[in-house]
């Protein structure tokens, strides 16, 4: 698949992973909608784009996750925008233990909501062009973060939402693919705070320390590059590619037999 002046939306694109996958989308042709809760850090993103790629290669627009009534309406500003939408990457989200509510809300409610009003506009079945959908998980998707029990659910909610959207998709005929990017510790402000973070589980900082030293950090442009070969490879559907410093694995999912 061709980036070539397809449309691509990135939430949580102000800042870390969200920059970085909107920078790779530039950068390969599309023309790429940013949708963040900061507005300062989003105009600044917007204007250092404009400078880069042109002024109407990107739009920038506040939208809170956990608000259907702005998804709805910064969807539909980018329809109206761009004339539709090929490419959705669901990034935004949190990490914090002491409010989990707001991380089961923004990961993986705010998550599911992004995606289905988005399939209002994509779904072949209701005149979209179809596309692509990649999410963004986490190592914590695929195993279990010591220090981080909510967020570790989160994760594991977005890997089986994704694969169990990749199966839906095809056998309904969306035209959508539905991927997932599984980084470990990335260089991100979320990563940054995280031992501030853990709430009840603070006891255990060391123990997340101690992991974030042996795994290593990964560089957001990293990540980002998985997400553009998430994309552009239209034989990958329901994949989930595993990434760490050292390198990049797809995982083997054992079948279900129901």
């Amino acid at each position: 698949m061709s980036l070539s002046d397809k449309i691509a939306v990135v939430t949580g694109a102000a800042r870390g992973i969200g920059n970085a996958v909107a920078e790779i989308f530039l950068q390969n042709g599309a023309k790429v909608v940013l949708l963040d809760v900061n507005e300062t850090a989003g105009k600044s993103l917007k204007a250092a784009f404009d400078r880069q790629y042109r002024q109407d290669r990107t739009l920038f627009l506040i939208c809170d996750v956990e608000s259907e009534e702005q998804i709805k309406a910064a969807l539909q500003k980018t329809v109206e925008t761009f004339g539709g939408i090929d490419i959705l990457c669901n990034n935004a989200g949190i990490l914090n233990e002491a409010e989990w509510e707001k991380t089961l809300s923004i990961n993986l409610v705010g998550l599911v909501r992004v995606t289905f009003l988005a399939l209002e506009h994509m779904n072949k079945l209701t005149r979209g062009r179809g596309g692509v959908v990649v999410n963004i998980a986490s190592m914590a998707g695929l195993g279990p973060l010591v220090s981080c029990p909510v967020y570790t659910a989160t994760k594991h909610g977005v890997v089986g939402f994704t694969r169990a959207m990749a199966a839906a998709s095809a056998a309904s005929g969306y035209g959508i693919r539905f991927n997932m990017v599984c980084p470990g510790c990335v260089q991100t402000d979320l990563f940054s705070n995280i031992l501030d973070s853990l709430g009840q589980f603070s006891h255990l900082a060391d123990a997340t320390q101690k992991l974030s030293d042996a795994s290593g950090v990964i560089n957001a442009s990293k990540v980002a590059e998985c997400v553009l070969e998430l994309v552009t490879d239209e034989l990958k559907n329901g994949d989930a590619l595993r990434v760490k410093p050292n390198g990049k694995k797809y995982m083997i999912f054992p079948a279900i037999n129901y």
